[in-house]
């Protein structure tokens, strides 16, 4: 292997660090928030650049990672999230009265985790980008602390996280025992020889429940609309996609590849959690009267969808899986991006209450159409992208006979659709003396809601003209089989 080939597939990570330290280098000497973000927002970008130019040099391995295409997938998506993030963390921070800067320094350190973590190929590899990516997190929820949700936020994704990983981990060590190797190859080797075992499954079954509970599907969801609630909303924009990305592309890496995580009682188990994610979280977000957890609940039947592709684990399950990951990424940021211009950190708690967004149209027409499309590409309506995710699940369940998971997709979607809609009809509701949150006058013209508008201009365009969509999800099928 050539040094230089790899070294261009490592580009991404190494521009991602370096802006990380530079920033650093910068808070240092002197803050400066428009710099600061002008920094990385120049950083991300050039990353994302060198992401898809990367696209030309796979498949590669090293003992630690692998370059193919579910990592590059997952890379760009992760470096694009952490980017919007970044430019609608500007408009958010804007006024805070505190310091700015290490916000930023979170979000590059929590990318490069979410870098290393989809494209890992050895379980140290994973634990590594799994705390890299979890550790910054904790301080971004808990950054607006003179608030206590976001507190509160911050410390309940701490001990929970933390119990998560002592679960990865006892995981770990029961696969350990049962192969005594660490390297997903060695380790799929060994189990396909002499069989998994009860440690091998015991193992596997406790790195499920480690990574269900990043992924929030049920029962590992509870933490789920507390956090999204009380975190700030670019950290709570960064936690819904490019974290939940990460952990996905490295759980579908897991069980494509793993011979141990496609055994029948693990597969029964991904069945369960996909049918109670799809049903528990659509039945609780009816309930909400706050957007944001009603975006939280959102999530977990999202992924429960999601799980579907883990169940199957066969024919187009990774490419399935890359679409989905993209619409749902798509349509995220342009729900929370609304959320983040109408919110201020400096009046309080995000504007996460659906009374806030009462008559927002007659106030902001275009920025109530973007939550519009968000809404409906959410709930899977035709001609917006969500529609073309959620056919490739049910074409993909429709070819392996997982009926019940389709019916499942079917309900939760029906479901779904009412409270969808429920936001929608909230824009348009004048009511007299309803005290109201608004976004700035300029916000269309700002960095802040250009991202959003792209948002949305992408979830209309790609629902009606999918094809490139669909390409770069296919090139996620090129897995690298340990």
């Amino acid at each position: 292997m050539q040094m230089p080939t790899l070294a261009f597939a490592y580009l991404p990570l190494i521009l991602v660090a370096a802006t990380a330290i530079t920033v650093m280098l910068g808070i240092a000497w002197r803050r400066d928030h428009r710099v600061t973000v002008a920094v990385t927002v120049l950083g991300l970008a050039l990353a994302l650049v060198a992401q898809v130019a990367a696209w030309q040099v796979i498949p590669l391995t090293t003992p630690l990672l692998a370059f193919d295409g579910l990592a590059m997938l997952g890379g760009v998506l992760i470096l694009a999230s952490t980017l919007a993030c970044a430019v609608l963390a500007h408009a958010y921070f804007e006024t805070f009265q505190g310091a700015r800067e290490e916000f930023y320094l979170l979000l590059l350190c929590a990318a490069a985790g979410g870098l290393a973590l989809a494209a890992s190929r050895h379980l140290a590899s994973l634990f590594l980008g799994l705390e890299l990516l979890s550790m910054p997190l904790y301080g971004m929820l808990a950054y607006a602390f003179h608030e206590r949700r976001s507190l509160e936020s911050g410390i309940k994704y701490l001990i929970l996280s933390a119990a998560a990983s002592a679960f990865l981990l006892f995981g770990m060590a029961l696969l350990y025992a049962q192969t005594g190797e660490l390297e997903l190859s060695a380790l799929m080797v060994s189990l396909t020889d002499g069989g998994a075992g009860a440690w091998g499954l015991a193992g596997a079954g406790m790195m499920l429940v480690g990574l269900g509970f990043k992924l929030s599907v049920v029962p590992f969801h509870l933490w789920t609309p507390d956090v999204y609630e009380g975190g700030p909303g670019p950290a709570a924009t960064f936690l819904a996609t490019a974290s939940k990305v990460a952990v996905f592309a490295v759980l579908l890496r897991l069980v494509l590849t793993a011979p141990a995580f496609q055994g029948e009682w693990l597969n029964t188990v991904l069945w369960v959690l996909a049918l109670a994610s799809m049903l528990v979280g659509n039945l609780l977000a009816l309930t909400q009267s706050n957007l944001k957890r009603l975006l939280g609940y959102s999530s977990v039947a999202h992924f429960g969808y999601m799980l579907l592709v883990l169940v199957v684990a066969d024919g187009l399950a990774a490419e399935a899986g890359g679409v989905y990951l993209i619409t749902y990424v798509l349509a995220t940021l342009a729900a929370f991006g609304v959320v983040i211009l109408v919110s201020s950190a400096t009046d309080g708690e995000d504007a996460g209450g659906l009374h806030y967004y009462r008559g927002l149209f007659w106030r902001r027409p275009f920025l109530t159409a973007v939550m519009t499309v968000a809404m409906l590409s959410l709930a899977g309506i035709p001609a917006t992208v969500g529609f073309i995710g959620k056919f490739y699940l049910i074409a993909l369940g429709v070819e392996a006979e997982r009926w019940w998971l389709v019916a499942g997709i079917i309900a939760g979607s029906a479901i779904g659709l009412y409270y969808y809609l429920r936001v929608i009809v909230t824009l348009f509701l004048a009511e007299p003396g309803m005290h109201r949150r608004d976004a700035s006058p300029d916000w269309a013209v700002r960095a802040g809601g250009l991202v959003v508008l792209g948002a949305a201009v992408l979830v209309i365009a790609l629902g009606l003209y999918p094809a490139p969509m669909i390409a770069l999800a296919n090139a996620a099928g090129g897995i690298i089989a340990p």
